[in-house]
């Protein structure tokens, strides 16, 4: 049979000929739900960072905004609660110095559990990372505790707690004067402050008994006294974002800024290292 004149279609196996047959697809819908969250918060009014404004918010999970004179700092999530986890923050930001709530602002939008599980927080991260740097996000603001083993770690410049170091001249809430034990003020410290104070126990702390002269006592005054209560072994160390008691005097760490030794207090020059790509933040505390 003669093919003169049939035109034959020969199968295209190949792109070599410059020929377009084939390529992968990209479903934008991630980016597109980041748009939108973004979106939706933009589109909101920004209340006080204030116990009143909170108290308004209905017990639900959702992704939040916070704002600095105006100007957005930090994207979160509540898993469980947006209240609790935007209480978390004022309490932190209370304790700061060079800063205040009158600064603060935020913005929310509650989110249903199902949707939880595409990341929200991430999905409004990557949005604005792709439009600039978000300050408080990754820069250590959304850290609890870190643990002993980061005890000496040295922080970067723009970290948060270098910026913004624990205030020392706080109040410490539901402190009482008259007679206490060690272990029951040591409660009482830690209860009573915006930032994490962390410490070492001994059976002794238990029979040891404090006077406390006065209620309203700053955390510096109270450090002072309970390092002139604890065996000599003992120091009281704060760091930039939170206080540590242990049995390692005269041990140094490198971003200290305070020690109380025998009921006195040391001043120190605490290190930073240049700002740069900060640390991932840890999981804030848990709703």
């Amino acid at each position: 049979m003669s093919t003169k004149g049939v035109g034959l279609m020969t199968p295209v196996v190949g792109s070599d000929d410059g020929t377009q047959y084939h390529k992968d697809f990209t479903l934008s819908i991630t980016k597109a739900l980041g748009d939108q969250l973004a979106a939706a918060l933009d589109g909101l009014d920004r209340a006080p960072l204030a116990e009143p404004n909170i108290a308004r918010l209905k017990e639900k999970p959702g992704v939040y905004q916070l704002y600095l004179n105006g100007e957005f700092v930090y994207v979160g999530k509540a898993d469980k609660s947006l209240p609790t986890r935007l209480r978390n923050h004022l309490g932190k930001i209370s304790g700061r110095r060079n800063i205040s709530l009158d600064e603060m602002a935020f913005s929310c939008l509650y989110v249903a559990e199902d949707f939880s599980a595409l990341a929200p927080e991430q999905l409004l991260i990557s949005h604005h990372k792709g439009m600039g740097n978000i300050p408080w996000n990754n820069n250590g603001f959304g850290n609890k505790d870190p643990g002993r083993q980061r005890d000496s770690t040295v922080l970067k410049q723009n970290h948060f707690d270098v910026v913004f170091p624990i205030d020392l001249d706080r109040p410490i809430e539901g402190l009482s004067p008259g007679e206490t034990t060690l272990h029951e003020l040591l409660e009482t410290i830690k209860a009573g402050l915006p930032y994490n104070f962390r410490y070492g126990t001994s059976g002794e702390f238990k029979t040891r008994r404090v006077h406390v002269p006065a209620a309203g006592m700053t955390a510096d005054q109270v450090f002072q006294l309970v390092s002139a209560e604890i065996p000599a072994k003992w120091q009281i160390t704060a760091l930039m974002g939170y206080v540590i008691m242990y049995d390692d005097s005269p041990s140094t760490y490198r971003s200290a800024w305070r020690y109380y030794r025998h009921g006195q207090l040391v001043s120190a020059q605490p290190e930073a290292e240049p700002a740069g790509s900060a640390e991932v933040d840890q999981p804030t505390l848990d709703d």
